[in-house]
């Protein structure tokens, strides 16, 4: 099995390479049976759904690792940027306080900085309260499921009635929104 290599430098590794379906018609006997003929397709077709998930999943770790090193920079800023809010808070009380007692100061922005706690915690459970499993997708794998059982068995008869009520079955669907 070989490794491929990298064109740039200091990146991940790519996996190795799987063996690839080959182009040109393989080397063997005209006359193979129609048993040996069914063993090379699915040989073949597992092949290529194992090389396609494997080109996948380098296409897709690489970009990950992109975009987590990245979001480095906005971790670092982020808390930077909390702790600087301590600075804010504390500039507001000694504010209040030229007009007010200093405890009364830090009190009332004590209780403004739970208000907007409770606001913005308010607003995320709204927000995550909208969240909804993925309705059309679970509906278009039980129908790919349901067509392709139909089809192992043969039922379908030439018809593409399988395929049919698969579109059937998705068209009057509204886009997700």
């Amino acid at each position: 099995m070989t490794v491929a290599s990298n064109s740039q430098s200091g990146s991940a590794e790519v996996p190795p390479v799987l063996p690839s379906i080959p182009l040109s018609p393989e080397p063997g006997p005209r006359d193979a049976s129609l048993g040996a003929l069914a063993k090379d397709v699915t040989t073949h077709l597992s092949t290529l759904v194992r090389s396609e998930v494997e080109l996948a999943k380098a296409e897709v770790t690489a970009e990950v690792k992109k975009g987590v090193q990245g979001s480095v920079f906005f971790v670092i800023a982020a808390v930077i940027g909390l702790f600087s809010l301590f600075y804010l808070f504390f500039t507001l009380a000694e504010f209040l306080s030229l007009w007010l007692n200093r405890a009364a100061g830090f009190g009332i922005t004590f209780l403004v900085m739970l208000l907007a706690a409770g606001l913005f915690g308010f607003l995320g459970y709204l927000r995550v309260r909208k969240i909804r499993k993925p309705e059309r997708t679970i509906d278009s794998l039980k129908d790919s499921a349901q067509v392709l059982t139909q089809r192992g068995r043969g039922d379908s008869g030439g018809d593409d009635r399988g395929v049919r009520e698969l579109s059937d079955s998705s068209a009057g669907r509204p886009a997700a929104g």
